[in-house]
């Protein structure tokens, strides 16, 4: 690989990896983790199958915008060189299509989604422009540029107000944030306790740490109510989360009348038991061999 840009951009090159610099607004981290693992044994066996992409930079060498995972295992397999396909993106086409490579990768962490979602959307609004004054009137399609958030979901194939939740997430202080990511805190009560302000955050986290216990999506509605009021402080926020939680039912029952139709009549409720949890057993057998391909 030429040390200077190739004058040809979009053709697939083999590059060294000490050209290739992480994208600095990059949000998704790489980590060692079983996903990586499974990465590095392909990439030994195989190879990198898919080409990375990258585009020049100004200070020389090239900044990723598709490949961090993958740069990352050829480093830790000793390799010094990976495929690299070269094009001349602008900054929020880059952005787009970096965070467009991974977000439908499951191992993604709910701040890492937040980020992403949040920098995409800034993006597209940048590409789109703000309407002059009395645009929006005038021209509906330049209106619904500013609903960008829906039109992400709809590529996404979710709802524009999911973006929107996670989007909120990026409120949040580190601590809390960790705990999201932990699954210490889930999704719903989070969206919530992201409209607290970084005082009542940290009130929180001491709360937390003190009552050994999260808040629930009721308890955090009551703090962002009571937030939005200004009465949420040390006694209200301790009074809220010293409440007893309800247990979260565990238990599924199966009608035996929709069941029977499925098995013999000779069949005992144990035996038909019995079936259903080997079915269940090879069912699970199965999602994990798709999952380790």
């Amino acid at each position: 690989m030429p040390k200077k840009p190739p004058e040809t951009l979009g053709i697939i090159y083999r590059m060294p990896l000490e050209d290739l610099h992480p994208h600095p607004l990059n949000p998704y981290g790489v980590r060692d983790d079983p996903a990586m693992q499974e990465l590095m044994g392909s990439v030994k066996e195989n190879g990198v199958l898919i080409p990375a992409i990258a585009r020049p930079r100004k200070e020389g060498g090239y900044e990723l915008i598709s490949g961090h995972r993958r740069k990352y295992a050829c480093e830790q397999l000793g390799q010094d060189t990976m495929p690299v396909m070269v094009l001349n993106l602008k900054d929020d086409d880059a952005i787009i299509r970096m965070i467009d490579s991974n977000i439908q990768r499951e191992n993604i962490l709910p701040s890492e989604r937040a980020k992403a979602y949040r920098l995409k959307m800034e993006a597209v609004k940048r590409k789109a422009g703000r309407p002059q004054k009395g645009d929006e009137k005038k021209s509906p399609k330049i209106s619904a540029n500013f609903r960008s958030d829906d039109s992400i979901g709809d590529q996404e194939g979710i709802s524009g107000d999911t973006i929107r939740n996670y989007i909120s997430l990026t409120n949040l202080t580190p601590p809390l944030m960790q705990m999201v990511d932990d699954g210490k805190i889930a999704l719903s009560p989070a969206y919530q306790l992201a409209s607290l302000t970084e005082k009542e955050q940290e009130l929180l986290v001491e709360t937390i740490g003190s009552e050994q216990s999260t808040p629930s999506l009721s308890q955090a509605q009551r703090m962002k109510k009571l937030s939005q009021s200004g009465e949420l402080n040390e006694d209200t926020m301790l009074s809220i989360m010293m409440e007893q939680k309800k247990p979260v039912q565990s238990s599924i029952t199966l009608s035996g009348e929709r069941l029977r139709k499925y098995f013999p009549r000779s069949y005992s409720p144990i035996q038909m038991e019995e079936v259903i949890f080997k079915l269940l057993e090879a069912w699970q057998r199965k999602r994990q061999r798709e999952q380790s391909r």
